[in-house]
């Protein structure tokens, strides 16, 4: 992060901070002079789009310096919570972000009084960013007053921001007592979560119960959290107009209800083959089912160590038999030391990547020692990389929903697996096959149990707050729907809404993570038909993740991606490694 700004109270930092503050103190006076707020509709003549080109133009500059600036700060928070400076930084960020929030709003509204046709005839900013004000367009249907809008941001400080910070604050420093030989007694939660990797079954089940009993201690705050930010996101979603905070969920998501509903359709039919792969799993273990605790248990033998400096060099590789261009980007981040990867007290656990300024991004990622962990790895070098293919876009035009987001993720991580299935052992492959398919089944068979759990939160959370306890029955009953008798159901995760800190910033954060593995998968098999001619419709395809909805862009690739069959295709990819693992679980296939 050095060679952004030197450090959090470098002149250069705080130059760049009032820099920001002056755009917005700036960017609020030139709304005020033009009444850049909900109007009459009316006509859009010459000037109406001479300032719309000014107010574009003000607001994609001011986004883009504020991108670098609160991106250096969430890097030393989300590192170490227990950096004062960082998170003194972080709070005074917040009231701009705010006021930058409530200008938003404005916009939006102001958008919404214009006639769209009239506006993109005279204005070629507003051809450019087409998709951007017709979404603003739709938004504005559903807004509260202009005052009761400011007001909502105002508030947001104290409400879902703060909560947010509490839970991201709590679980980075929270140390569990644990009794581990040869190690301290008391470790950081995302250590004791990174032995559900380890190979001794008996310390994985010590590890399992350590974290449940340490979730227990922060049970209180972390349901008052919960219950407050699910309150107000459903109140208000209510409040502005939506059906529920799903419809909310899907627009944000540039997706349609006919789409969700034929993917979870088609989920909800696969669950017999995840549950295939979990019965194979056990056999291996000699049990008739998994505990929770054995679902990241590694299988079979790895021909390397997969330490973060091998794991770097073999997805540098893999990347380069898709493209040079790929593979010279991870290079380049390698060299310029974009990723914090070891898990230590503090950090906050999971893993994410951000874009920092121009096509620069920053990971952070709690590397273990399993190609899962590399698979993280290409993951959020995924993300990485459609941003590079985003860098020429404007900020506006850069705006991707999260649906779409994790498209080059997962295209990321399939070419790292197959890479090791094409040239690995019988049991190197067996441990791929599960590293991947523990993947796989987090997404569809997990992410599945999330969005229950969710959806049964917010219909509950309408009439009253819940306790703990029933936090905890509500992911459970989510959990023995979806994973059914692939798992113990004894031996479950009933505090997964604590360790999932998506459940605290935005709703229905789960759905796209599905939405993103099986659209990747999809394109996987259109490159595998046409290698060449897919790769520069793929870069224009991250490049425009921006501008216009998901089915309009994946009808590029003749998808129709509200069609269950589309979905059930994606899903077939996953059976065949189900049939490959289970062939490789038989007796005869381990030697």
């Amino acid at each position: 992060m050095e060679i952004v700004f030197p450090s959090l109270n470098s002149p250069e930092f705080e130059a760049a901070f009032s820099d920001v503050v002056r755009s917005i103190d700036d960017l609020e006076a030139l709304f005020d002079k033009e009444n850049i707020a909900a109007r009459e509709a009316g006509d859009v003549d010459a000037e109406t789009a001479s300032i719309f080109d000014e107010v574009v133009g003000r607001f994609n500059s001011l986004t883009e310096r504020l991108r670098t600036v609160n991106a250096y700060v969430h890097a030393f928070v989300t590192t170490d919570s227990r950096n004062e400076e960082a998170l003194a930084r972080s709070s005074q960020m917040d009231p701009q972000l705010a006021r930058l929030r409530k200008l938003s709003k404005r916009y939006t509204a102001w958008v919404g009084s214009l006639d769209i046709d009239e506006l993109k005839a005279l204005s070629q900013v507003a051809r450019d960013h087409a998709y951007a004000i017709e979404k603003a367009k739709t938004s504005a249907q559903h807004m509260l007053s202009p005052a009761e809008e400011a007001l909502v941001s105002d508030l947001e400080l104290t409400g879902t921001v703060a909560w947010g910070r509490l839970h991201g604050n709590v679980t980075s420093q929270l140390a569990v007592p644990i009794d581990l030989p040869n190690q301290p007694e008391r470790l950081p939660m995302s250590v004791v979560r990174s032995l559900a990797y380890d190979a001794d079954r008996e310390t994985r089940r010590i590890a399992y119960e350590a974290e449940l009993a340490g979730w227990q201690t922060v049970e209180v705050p972390m349901s008052a959290a919960l219950n407050s930010i699910k309150g107000e996101i459903g109140l208000l979603s209510r409040r502005r107009g939506w059906g529920s905070a799903l419809d909310e969920a899907c627009d944000a998501s540039n997706i349609d209800r006919a789409t969700l509903e034929a993917m979870m359709e088609a989920a909800d039919r696969s669950f017999p083959v995840f549950r295939r792969y979990l019965r194979a799993k056990a056999r291996m273990f000699g049990t008739e089912q998994l505990a929770w605790y054995d679902l990241f248990a590694p299988l079979g033998e790895e021909k390397r160590k997969w330490q973060f400096d091998e794991a770097a060099s073999f997805v540098e590789d893999a990347f380069r038999t898709y493209s040079d261009r790929m593979a010279d980007f991870a290079a380049r981040s390698f060299a310029g030391r974009w990723t914090d990867a070891e898990p230590r007290a503090g950090k906050r656990d999971g893993a994410y990547c951000m874009s920092i300024r121009g096509d620069e991004s920053r990971i952070l990622m709690n590397f273990k020692p399993s190609f899962g962990s590399v698979s993280t790895l290409a993951h959020e070098l995924g993300h990485a990389y459609h941003n590079l293919c985003l860098a020429p876009r404007t900020q506006l035009q850069r705006a991707t929903p999260m649906t779409l987001a994790e498209t080059a993720s997962i295209f990321c991580e399939t070419i790292i697996r197959e890479a090791v299935l094409n040239e690995g052992s019988p049991a190197e492959q067996l441990a791929v096959l599960d590293a991947s398919l523990q993947g796989t089944t987090q997404v569809v068979v997990d992410i599945t149990s999330r969005f229950r759990f969710e959806s049964g939160v917010f219909q509950r959370r309408a009439e009253r707050e819940l306790s703990a306890r029933e936090f905890n029955e509500l992911m459970l009953d989510a959990q023995r729907s979806t994973y059914g008798d692939g798992l113990d159901p004894a031996i479950l995760h009933p505090y997964m809404w604590i360790v999932k800190s998506h459940y605290y910033g935005r709703s229905y954060y789960n759905f796209p993570y599905m939405f993103g593995l099986l659209f990747g998968l999809g394109l996987y098999t259109i490159y595998r038909q046409d290698p060449d001619a897919f790769r520069s419709r793929y870069d224009e395809l991250l490049s425009s993740t921006g501008l216009a909805d998901a089915a309009t862009l994946a009808n590029r690739f003749g998808i129709d991606i509200r069609s269950t069959a589309f979905w059930q295709g994606s899903l077939r990819q996953i059976e065949a490694d189900v049939e490959r693992f289970e062939r490789l679980t038989q007796p005869q296939s381990r030697t």
